[in-house]
């Protein structure tokens, strides 16, 4: 009776709701404008998860910074006092307006979605061989403790009779990096808009960072650095690929 309830429960379909700012839908995906449904992106089944819904809407908008901004500065003034400190000092004067301003820079990936940066840039390109963009700066925030962790992502992916703007790729890891994150999750979003996106045959991403929270406090390991890495398509079924893409980005 239990195995047959839990079964149930499995097979209701997902709500709508919202995931590292943006939602979780309960459709398919759409096609991008100009393009057919019958070319609607298809990710491959290591992709199919919550992550499916890659056309995000925006959970803020440059009108929401300017209303929230009051709020934002005086929930920091709040902080300076919890932690022992007068806000009206003279070097702490601008400090809550500062910080909030700041804070909406880090998480700006919240006021931009995919189809903005990608609509215009995709080609019809007869190319099946590799490309990698490596070494793109990324700066994020641990949504554990709001400090930051930045470093180095690799993207490789083996086009499908369609390239993307090489700059897109950068767009991309901006978008999902300037938001509160984890690496993991921040690793397979990259991947799975690309894959969405382009329909390639198969994508690979590797994300090289330092995490502040180690750094800086806990276990205050100054040289420790976290690798992770999504591979998808071709880049995980094929040992070849995967080990071309890894040699590349290594050189």
């Amino acid at each position: 009776m239990e195995k047959v309830k839990a079964r149930a429960l499995l097979e209701q379909p997902l709500r709508a709701s919202s995931y590292n700012g943006y939602a979780l839908a309960e459709k398919p995906p759409q096609a991008l404008p100009g393009r057919s449904s019958a070319d609607a992106p298809r990710c491959p089944k290591a992709a199919a998860s919550s992550f499916e819904s890659w056309r995000e809407e925006r959970t803020r908008s440059e009108e929401d910074n300017e209303m929230n901004l009051p709020g934002l500065a005086a929930a920091y003034s709040t902080i300076l006092r919890a932690l022992g400190e007068d806000p009206e000092r003279q070097g702490l004067l601008k400090t809550p307006w500062r910080a909030a301003t700041a804070m909406q820079f880090f998480t700006k990936g919240y006021q931009e979605t995919i189809t903005d940066v990608l609509n215009d840039a995709i080609f019809d390109e007869d190319h099946d061989e590799m490309v990698i963009v490596k070494d793109i700066d990324m700066f994020s925030m641990c949504e554990h403790h709001l400090v930051p962790f930045v470093g180095k992502v690799h993207i490789g992916y083996l086009p499908n009779k369609q390239v993307l703007g090489l700059s897109k790729l950068a767009r991309i890891v901006e978008i999902y990096s300037r938001r509160l994150q984890v690496q993991e999750r921040l690793t397979k979003q990259i991947a799975i808009a690309i894959t969405e996106a382009l329909q390639p045959a198969g994508v690979g991403v590797v994300v090289e960072a330092t995490h502040m929270c180690m750094v800086m406090r806990g276990v205050q390991k100054m040289n420790s650095k976290t690798v992770t890495s999504t591979m998808l398509g071709v880049f995980r079924e094929d040992p070849k690929t995967r080990e071309e893409f890894l040699t590349l980005i290594r050189s």
